[in-house]
Order: structure tokens, then sequence, then C-alpha cells
């Protein structure tokens, strides 16, 4: 037996175990610990309700070295919370892994994933086994996915009329800090992805895509640079401020002279000496120098630093040079100019160099900041969104939307069909659930049928953050979706007179959709086949989460 108890026989030789420290852990077994889960999952959803859609509100969390974050992106908010119980932490890594996969709707799972363990407990409440609960969901959501594959219409993806591709993305940030700037950092997000998708292969590669921020300006200075964009500016101050027609060395040597490998020790014991180190030093300098000047290189850019010496040696040879620049920005440099990356200055040729229309450094306002911009490079594919905000805060967030608009333009460019939003994909799926319960005459048309109220908590939490009367503007559309058979009625969050998505332009992405509705049920599933909870005293059966 393990170290977790021991195995013991009673008078009759019948097998039970003690369980090591029974007295310092608390035990919860059957529908207590189903109950316990339940709340912790309410408690995560019900916190995240009121950060759904366009008028959904924002967060404020303060971390423990006092930095703020104010977002309304759902797995940014979970990612920050203290979350103490296990199920709640699940409810985290799910919000986490709709990011990850899709992008968009971490908001959505998360709440989603709630309603449907509180239509669990009703069902537990009535006594149905939660074996049959979790199948009945799970059968339920996959005529659901069936159900959207159906209403799902195709988009097209064209590079000559973006304007289709402009409309999803400003659905996406239709609910973010930056619905200011909504159609401009749209087109910025559809812009940068068609320059780097692959249409042949279906697939955007992000590693392509920077996004750099910032602070000062407003947010319409931000802007698309078809180019790389650097946090850094040249290191000599007399060097020049804009170069034509560059051809870069990327260096990863410094511009020092060789060292031993090995521990060393030089004793310098007269001043011959240390001239003829002096000299040797010099020496090597120019030699380095003289070696990228051969090569043809017209700017320098040098993953580590070098002394005043060698600055002041490449101002003299007229050679511009940049120092400290980061390991990705130089793979990203490489790959817009064409460039190799080299290790040693022997092996530096001409072939090696990567090529630039124009290279620029950026001021800002009165501070000192500077920022250079590598432009009209050979490989045009890779390309920086630049945002400026009025503080830290807004940038970050900024990050965050646009992250999430490009995520939504690369699964269009996948899969190219689509749904529409505001709650009319969920109601319909839930008309179909219902329907398809009156067919079924075991326990599990419950289970459809609370699989089918708990898709409605979508819609009911967006009209309620409109400030619409939940209850009465579901029952109105759901009966116009019945009457009318037209999948693309939702609610009118924004008040613009029509219930009708597809003249509102709302759109979700069906890959999206489906993810939604898959990993909010898997894990629902999950959590109904935990039974039994022994853990230690101090840790609180009720979720947690300091925020």
């Amino acid at each position: 037996m393990s170290a977790a108890g021991t195995l013991a026989f009673d008078e009759y030789g019948r097998p039970f175990i003690i369980i090591r420290d029974q007295e310092r852990k608390k035990r919860l077994t059957g529908v207590d610990a189903l109950k316990a889960h339940i709340q912790a999952a309410r408690a995560v959803a019900n916190t995240l309700k009121t950060s759904l859609g366009p008028k959904g509100l924002d967060k404020m969390m303060i971390s423990s070295d006092g930095d703020v974050t104010v977002t309304n992106d759902g797995a940014t908010i979970l990612k920050m919370m203290d979350v103490e119980h296990q199920i709640a932490k699940l409810l985290v890594q799910l919000s986490q892994s709709q990011d990850d996969e899709i992008g968009d709707g971490t908001t959505g799972v998360v709440v989603l994933a709630g309603s449907l363990m509180e239509q669990a407990e009703q069902l537990l409440d009535r006594g149905i086994h939660p074996i049959r609960i979790a199948d009945g969901f799970e059968l339920a959501a996959r005529h659901a996915i069936e159900h959207l594959d159906k209403i799902g219409d195709s988009y097209p993806v064209d590079v000559a009329n973006t304007e289709p591709l402009i409309q999803t993305a400003m659905t996406t940030l239709g609910s973010k800090i930056i619905n200011r700037c909504h159609r401009q950092m749209a087109e910025i997000a559809v812009q940068a992805v068609l320059s780097v998708a692959d249409f042949d292969r279906k697939d955007v590669d992000f590693e392509l895509i920077k996004v750099e921020g910032k602070v000062g300006g407003k947010l319409e200075d931000s802007m698309l640079v078809r180019g790389v964009v650097v946090d850094k500016d040249f290191s000599h101050p007399q060097m020049p401020k804009e170069l034509h027609d560059v051809k870069i060395a990327i260096l990863t040597c410094p511009f020092e002279p060789p060292k031993p490998k090995t521990k060393h020790k030089l004793d310098v014991t007269s001043v011959e000496d240390y001239r003829k180190l002096r000299k040797y030093e010099h020496e090597k300098f120019e030699e380095m120098v003289q070696q990228v000047k051969d090569a043809g290189a017209t700017l320098v850019i040098c993953q580590w630093g070098f002394d005043d010496e060698a600055n002041h040696l490449l101002l003299q040879k007229n050679l511009p040079a940049v120092r400290w620049v980061g390991g990705p920005e130089i793979e990203l440099i490489a790959i817009a100019t064409n460039g190799r990356i080299v290790p040693r200055f022997q092996e530096l040729t001409p072939d090696k160099l990567g090529k630039a229309g124009l290279v620029r450094e950026l001021q800002f306002g009165t501070t000192k900041d500077r920022m250079l911009v590598i432009e009209e490079c050979q490989n045009s594919r890779a390309v920086t969104i630049f945002l400026r905000g009025g503080n830290k805060m807004i940038i970050e967030e900024s990050k965050r939307s646009i992250h999430d608009a490009l995520c939504v333009i690369r699964n269009l460019v996948r899969d190219n069909r689509i749904v529409y939003g505001g709650g009319a994909a969920e109601i319909s799926c839930a008309l179909a659930v219902g329907q398809e319960a009156d067919k079924i005459s075991g326990l599990e048309q419950y289970a459809y049928r609370g699989f089918a109220d708990a898709l409605e908590s979508i819609p009911l939490a967006l009209a309620e953050n409109s400030g619409l009367n939940p209850i009465h503007t579901l029952t109105e559309i759901k009966v116009r979706q019945l009457k009318e058979n037209n999948p693309c009625l939702g609610i009118d969050c924004l008040g613009k007179q029509t219930n009708d998505m597809k003249v509102q332009h709302v759109i979700e992405t069906l890959l999206g959709k489906k993810q939604q509705i898959s990993l909010a049920t898997q894990l629902v599933k999950m959590i109904l086949k935990i039974d039994d909870i022994s853990s230690p005293e101090h840790i609180d059966e009720i979720g947690r989460a300091h925020v």
C-alpha cells in the first residue's frame, strides 16, 4: 500500500482503507463533493459574466508588487486572479486553452462552463446520476456542433476585398478598451495577417508579426510598419539618423579582443607591456571594423555591447552601429532583410548581409526615447504593429486586444466559415438541442434540456450587460428565430434597432464557437466524474479568488 494510507481487514476478512493523517484532512464524497465543485465553478463564472460582450465591464487587478492591470479579457483576468480551489483552477486552464487555440472567446467559454455546472446541480437534485448527466451533455454538445455546421456561412478571404475581414476584426475589438479606434485597429490587424499569410498552406506565422508599444501619443497614432521596429538607437549620437539602401551586418559576436575560453590571468609589469597590450587591442578593433567594411556593410546590428573605443572607431570609419539588440529581434531582422546571423567576424561575407531600403531613427515628443525602424525590407512578409497610448496600462490592453483580432483573422484564413454573434448562434443551438430532447425517451432528455438552458446563459449575460431586460429580450428573440427560421437574430447590444446580426456585421468564426462548446463540455464532464476529495483542512472547499 502507498504512503497515502494502509489496507486493513475487519473480523469477517473484509478489506478497508485507513487513510493516513485522517484527523488532519477534510474529506468530501458523493453529492457534497460535486456541490463544492459546482459552487467553485459558479464563483469563477459569475466573476467573468459581467465582462461579456461590447458593453461588458472591465476588471482591475493589482499585483503583489503594485502593478495595475485593467482588462476585460477573460484569460488575462483569470491568469491574474489568485485562485485557490482546484476546480476553479481548471476553469482558469480552460480559458487559457481557448486563448492558446483560438485567441478569442475566453470569457464566453468560462461563462458557458459555469452555466453547465449550474444545470448539472439541478439535475443532481432530481436524483439523476452524474455519469448520465455527463453523457447527456456530451451528446447534446455533439448535436449543437452539428447544428453550427448547418447554420454557418462561408466567408470570402480575399486580399483584394478586405472589408469582410475588417468587419470580423471589429466584432472582436468591440468589447475592448480600444474601440475608440475601432476601425483603424481592425484594418491594422487585417493588413498584418494578410502580409504574412501563406494562402497555399492556409496558415499564418505569428513569429513574423511583432507587436511593439511605446507610451505617449494617442491611440490614433498607432500604425503598421512593413518592416521591423527595434527599441534601440544608434550607438553614437553623431551617427546619421537616416540611412538609405542599407546593407546590414547582423552579428552575435562582440567588438572586443578575443579572450581564452579558460580562466586566465594577465600580469602587466611594465609600461612597455601595457603599451603593447593597448596597441594589440587597437589593432584588433581596427581589424574587426575593417572586416565589416570589406564585406560591404553600411550598418552593424550587434547582439552584444562594445566599449567607447570601438564606438569611436565605428564613427571614424563611417559605419553606423546598433548594440544590445535582443535575440528575438535579431532573428526577426534577419528574416525581414534576408540576412544571415554571423557568429564570427571571419565568416562575414557580402552574401550574408541583409538588405533594407530605409533605416531611420524615430524620436518621441520631448523625451529622449528613440526607436529604430527598418523598412522596405527584401522580405516584406515581416511586419510590426506599433501601438501608442497615454499610459502603460492602455498599451498592454491594446496588445492583448490586437492579439485577439490577429487570432480571429488567422482562424478565418484557416477555415473561412463563420456564424453570427450577439448570442444568435447560441440561441439557434439551444432551440435545436431543445427540439432534439423531445425526440429522446431516456433520461438523457433532461441533460439535453439542461444543455439548451446553459447555452442561453450567453445571450442572457449579453442582454443584462447591455442594460436590457434579459428574460424578456431572450424570449422575444427565441420566438422570432422560430417564426422566421432565421439563425442570424441575436441581442442588439449596441442599440442599432435591428436584431439581425448579419445586418449589424457581428461575426464570429465557426472554429472558435465549436471550440467553445466542446471545451466547456469536456471540462464539465471531467468535473462531474469526481465524487471524492481528500484535502488538507487548511484548504477551503469554496472557490476563493483574491483579485
